[in-house]
């Protein structure tokens, strides 16, 4: 840029910071009208409106002040600030919470103009002026205001605002294309579990043993032997009870039959759920699942911690030994896997229930069956709300479960995992593509900044 000069941001405008009225004080909040502005409004990068606002009393009392259009604000203090700097300009007149910082830019000066610059320097001002040793990720007001950008005159300003318009219109359209491709492979994804949890997705195994000229054991034989095998093995000196059946009376394709998780499980192992907190990671410990490990069909290692290894044994009714499927029960209800042999010896966090499969069974299928978005309707629903959403072990250990065939269950998974793992792929093309145009964006600021800061 021609006619450059570094300019710290203290001198192009006034700045101010905002202030909460006391929320004990009804009238500052009852039927507000005034946008109030918090780190939670700030993901857009012009603020129209404002989850929470105030009333004009709380204005007229002096609480906080009203800022006017244009005002460019900017997150000082927010957990987000570890990773990204929100900056935002205000549409309309608003007011703004202590955890924000706003510029009224001088005459001369272009608040998109200099929204635009901190975004471009976000990277270097987070390295520069956050503080350290705070509790909450936080910026430093005086280290920000001594930051540097590159100012022209008003007239530039102005064209090289519009050239960056121009270009984020692009790539906001073809991000926009991108995230109705990443739309369609979910509804994909969905219509393939749906069509396999209603015997829709391979042939039959009726169909093939008929084909054939063979007979084939049905669903319903299935479960009756699990059961026998469960009755057999059972091993404690209480009195064996014959697990719930199912009351569901729904069609099934042929050849399948209703059971309930508790049906399923094996004789020395119920479903039982997490007892343990997350603590500080234990290099060298084993593994510690939770809910937040559990995604889309698998549990993901890559920022799991571990626990201490006496630890994870003394809750022997949650200790993983690999085929078993967890189901998240707090929170996110209804993520599911099966447990890798990889995962054994370790254990769950409290907010994961654990359901041992039958080695008789295909404990995908089972997997499956939960994973599919009906179920996790159908459980969400049975959950109640305590500080969040939170499923009852009995509403899982009683669910119901269609039982195919053994043979029609393995086609199934494989048919899920052939499908799926397509759709993975294009996930993964997709998502490599959105941190492209993010990027792209970075790259766009960086060149219409080219002044540099200081």
């Amino acid at each position: 840029m021609s006619g450059v000069t570094l300019v710290a941001l203290r001198e192009l405008g006034e700045w101010s910071g905002g202030n909460t009225p006391p929320k004990a004080n009804a009238a500052y909040w009852s039927d507000g009208t005034v946008p109030w502005v918090s780190p939670k409004d700030m993901k857009v990068d012009e603020i129209t409106g404002s989850e929470d606002a105030i009333s004009e009393v709380a204005l007229e009392e002096g609480r906080v002040a009203l800022l006017p259009s244009d005002s460019v604000l900017i997150v000082t203090r927010s957990g987000i600030l570890a990773h990204t700097l929100p900056v935002a300009v205000t549409k309309l007149p608003v007011t703004i919470n202590q955890d924000l910082k706003a510029l009224r830019p001088k005459p001369g000066v272009f608040s998109k103009y200099v929204a635009h610059a901190l975004r471009g320097a976000s990277r270097t001002i987070l390295n520069r002026c956050s503080k350290h040793g705070t509790t909450v990720a936080s910026v430093d007001t005086n280290a920000l205001l001594d930051f540097k950008i590159p100012m022209v005159d008003i007239d530039a300003q102005h064209a090289i605002v519009a050239e960056i318009e121009k270009q984020f219109s692009r790539l906001d359209e073809a991000v926009a294309s991108v995230k109705r491709v990443k739309a369609n492979l979910e509804r994909y994804k969905a219509a393939v579990l749906k069509a396999a949890v209603e015997g829709r997705l391979v042939e039959a195994e009726a169909v093939v043993a008929h084909r054939e000229g063979r007979d084939y054991e049905t669903g319903t034989e299935l479960l009756r032997g699990i059961l026998d095998k469960r009755r057999r093995g059972w091993r404690t000196r209480t009195r064996y009870e014959e697990p719930r059946g199912s009351a569901c009376s729904g069609p099934l394709p042929a050849g399948w039959a209703w059971a309930t998780v508790e049906q399923l499980n094996p004789a020395d192992r119920p479903c039982a759920y997490g007892v343990l907190q997350p603590g500080e990671h234990v290099e060298g410990g084993v593994p510690f699942v939770r809910v937040g490990d559990v995604k889309d069909g698998r549990i993901e290692r890559s920022e799991m911690k571990c626990i201490d290894v006496d630890i994870a044994a003394a809750y022997p009714r949650t200790r993983l030994r690999g085929g078993e499927v967890v189901l998240t029960l707090v929170g996110a209800i209804g993520r599911t896997a099966v447990v890798p042999a990889s995962l054994a010896g370790g254990n769950v966090a409290r907010a994961v229930g654990v359901l041992p499969v039958a080695p008789d069974l295909n404990a995908t299928w089972v997997e499956v069956w939960f994973r599919n978005p009906a179920k996790i309707a159908e459980m969400t629903s049975k959950s109640h709300e305590v500080a969040r959403k939170t499923l009852n072990l009995e509403d899982v250990r009683f669910a119901d479960v269609a039982l195919p065939p053994l043979g029609e269950q393995r086609r199934i998974v494989a048919e899920v995992d052939r499908r799926l793992s397509i759709v993975r792929e294009l996930e993964a093309e997709v998502d490599a593509n959105l941190k492209r145009a993010q990027a792209l964006r970075q790259a766009t600021l960086a060149k219409a900044f080219s002044g540099g800061h200081a």
